[in-house]
């Protein structure tokens, strides 16, 4: 399908792009890699009367040393923090997760931003997110700069608590070095969205684990946290997996189907996090 009509507008700055968000408000929309907007814009999903092209911002795309984090730019592309050395250290959920994303034409142009405020349930990167225990840094030209926690930025299906002229600028995720931790997927195809997704980390002897497509949103799997730190054992935890969730039926799966393999990826996940 064809999208609307639209105006193109190309940054050439960050603060370029937060003043023609400021001017357009929700009229407005930003694209980095456009993976997620331009499929959404033909399937009519999504009809901005303004795109901000901010693909090409250099200002945006690092990885630093944060001290206690990981500090990443929003448009820093997937391929990068995929192969970074400070991310396979200090966050290996977040490597190795990139490494699944789509294929590497894909992975080449994609950014960790976008896939984020994209908000969508399916997708890896969120799963690690709130697995991590990260935030994302929020910017809008009126009101300065806010720090969004994980468990505070999926909102709803598609949707974030951003506000409409704000753009994440960073993601930051604490350092988790020497910790088990571990991501299982499964699709019908390797380069497929997941039929479910597991992240699972380690944390000073707890556990976080967050599920892929098992819900409207992005979402933890607190039943499995719960029995943990009740003394249960990852087998056990796992049974808990699906307690909670709202998993969607379609032509990949059924919620039965989906449940099951929820179960089935949370007891690996956790067992090769180091949790039994």
């Amino acid at each position: 399908m064809i999208p609307v009509a639209f105006d193109y507008v190309r940054a050439g700055s960050a603060d370029e792009a937060l003043a023609a968000l400021g001017e357009h408000g929700d009229e407005a929309k930003l694209m980095a890699g456009g993976h997620s907007l331009l499929p959404m814009m033909k399937l009519r999903l999504a009809y901005p009367s303004v795109v901000v092209d901010i693909g090409r911002l250099n200002d945006l795309s690092y990885v630093n040393d944060g001290g206690d984090h990981i500090a990443i730019g929003a448009l820093t592309r997937h391929r990068d923090v995929e192969t970074n050395d400070l991310v396979q250290e200090h966050a290996p959920l977040l490597a190795h997760a990139t490494s699944h994303v789509g294929d590497p034409q894909v992975r080449h142009r994609g950014t960790l931003g976008g896939s984020l405020a994209h908000a969508d349930a399916a997708a890896d990167h969120p799963s690690v997110l709130l697995a991590m225990g990260g935030s994302v840094v929020a910017r809008s030209a009126a009101g300065g700069e806010r720090v969004i926690d994980a468990a505070d930025l999926f909102a709803g299906f598609l949707e974030s608590s951003l506000e409409p002229t704000e753009m994440i600028t960073e993601i930051r995720i604490p350092k988790h070095t020497g910790e088990g931790w571990n991501f299982q997927k499964f699709n019908r195809r390797a380069q497929d969205w997941a039929i479910v997704g597991v992240s699972a980390q380690r944390t000073n002897g707890s556990a976080k684990v967050a599920l892929v497509n098992m819900a409207p949103t992005p979402i933890r799997a607190t039943a499995v946290e719960e029995a943990l730190t009740g003394g249960a054992t990852a087998a056990e935890a796992a049974e808990q997996a699906a307690t909670g969730m709202q998993p969607s039926s379609d032509l990949n799966a059924g919620v039965d189907y989906r449940s099951h393999l929820a179960r089935v990826l949370t007891r690996r996940a956790l067992q090769e996090a180091g949790i039994e």
